[in-house]
């Protein structure tokens, strides 16, 4: 009957304890789902202050973020101590290399701040990427209108409704290709930032395999540096692109439309202009995959983007195959390709509309540094070139309108 007695109680009390660890672990999810809950509107705090960038709201959502993953790792020490006890778990020793009372070790303390400050520093370079390209989009401001009196530069502005092609408007749309090339060429270096390229050897393998084919990489010896790498990049991207600009169809075709009916060709040509300034190139290309611009963008992007530049980029060759087989991709970097395109597209379709048209022409490596026909991206002290200079590579084309 003792014995009896004596098992009815060991029963209450396990059950009492059994009801109490029930509690404690009903208690200990809710902690569980409330920091989830709580590091979920974090991190949706931490995308937004993104765009636009607001560097102290990043920080504050940054350290909440920290500091729900690390209550996370508190509490699942916490869950593994309630059930496997205070000695060994699995072979583990729970106090072993362990950071304060709590059971939670030095690495496991360290891994989510290792996390975000690897991720911080991805965002500063691409953030440091775009902050050139926005001081470069001010200084072709400046310099294409920032010293200019109201009523020339309002005139500027109503140069797309013009009735007929000038050389003024193809200025202006040659200013706009070298805006979007900068552009792309930011997008593309933050890419090859991300993938952890080595920018200047990168460049200096272009220009390497580009040598045979371009007059004026003759010399045998690079001279791009870490500071000029961009420069070469946007010197490559404009190659490609202006390659075949003196042909009607940049050799696509073997049309003989300006010889054989120069008039009616170059109203054509300024009719197309004014068709399509005003259109966006990717809604273009959804209707029209295969005109006539849709097949000089997808040759364009095969001769600057090499599939195995693109895989190591991005991971895949989805754009790669998409081009490849006539269509145009709707991500972000294609989406950037086709606005360097547009400008390009629209100043051939502006050169074919002069009489006579522009004649193309590029400095070699080496050449005597003209300021009258040439614009140096090195900076000096003064604002004036010093005599003597020579090109070290040239980055876009000139032209030559009339006289």
């Amino acid at each position: 009957m003792e014995e009896k007695d004596n098992y009815d109680e060991e029963n209450n009390k396990m059950a009492g304890f059994n009801v109490l660890k029930a509690k404690q672990m009903e208690a200990l999810m809710v902690e569980v789902f409330e920091t989830v809950s709580s590091m979920k509107r974090a991190y949706v705090t931490l995308q937004d202050s993104r765009s636009p960038w607001d560097p102290k709201r990043m920080r504050v959502a940054d350290m909440a973020v920290v500091a729900d993953l690390r209550k996370l790792a508190v509490l699942r020490e916490r869950f593994r101590w309630s059930v496997y006890g205070n000695g060994r778990r699995k072979g583990r020793n729970i106090g072993e290399n362990a950071v304060g009372g709590g059971g939670l070790s030095l690495r496991e303390v360290v891994a989510p701040y290792e996390a975000v400050v690897e991720e911080l520093k991805k965002e500063v370079k691409t953030k440091d990427l775009e902050v050139q390209n926005l001081k470069e989009k001010v200084e072709i401001i400046v310099a294409n209108g920032g010293d200019k009196k109201p009523g020339k530069s309002q005139s500027k502005r109503k140069l797309g409704i013009q009735a007929v092609p000038s050389p003024v408007l193809f200025e202006t749309t040659m200013a706009q290709v070298t805006e979007a090339s900068k552009f792309f060429t930011s997008l593309l270096l933050s890419h090859m930032h991300n993938a952890h390229w080595d920018i200047t050897a990168a460049v200096r393998s272009i220009e390497a395999a580009t040598a045979s084919t371009d007059n004026y990489h003759s010399s045998s010896t690079s001279i791009v540096s870490d500071r000029h790498a961009k420069y070469a990049l946007e010197s490559y991207i404009c190659r490609k692109m202006f390659q075949g600009f003196d042909h009607e169809a940049f050799y696509m075709d073997g049309s003989l439309s300006s010889l054989l009916n120069p008039d009616q060709f170059r109203r054509d040509c300024f009719t197309q202009y004014r068709d399509m300034k005003s259109m966006d190139p990717t809604e273009l290309l959804g209707i029209l995959p295969s005109c006539h611009f849709g097949k000089f963008c997808s040759e364009k992007y095969l001769a600057i983007v090499h599939p195995k530049m693109e895989e190591s980029l991005f991971g895949n060759l989805d754009q790669h195959n998409h081009v490849s087989a006539g269509n145009h991709p709707r991500s972000e970097f294609y989406h950037e390709f086709l606005g360097v395109a547009k400008t390009v597209w629209l100043l051939h379709l502006l050169a074919f509309s002069l009489n006579p048209a522009p004649s193309q022409f590029e400095s070699s490596r080496g050449a005597e540094f003209r300021p009258q026909y040439m614009d140096s991206l090195v900076k000096f002290s003064g604002g004036r070139e010093p005599a003597g200079q020579v090109v070290g590579f040239p980055v876009s084309p000139g032209f030559k309108l009339g006289n």
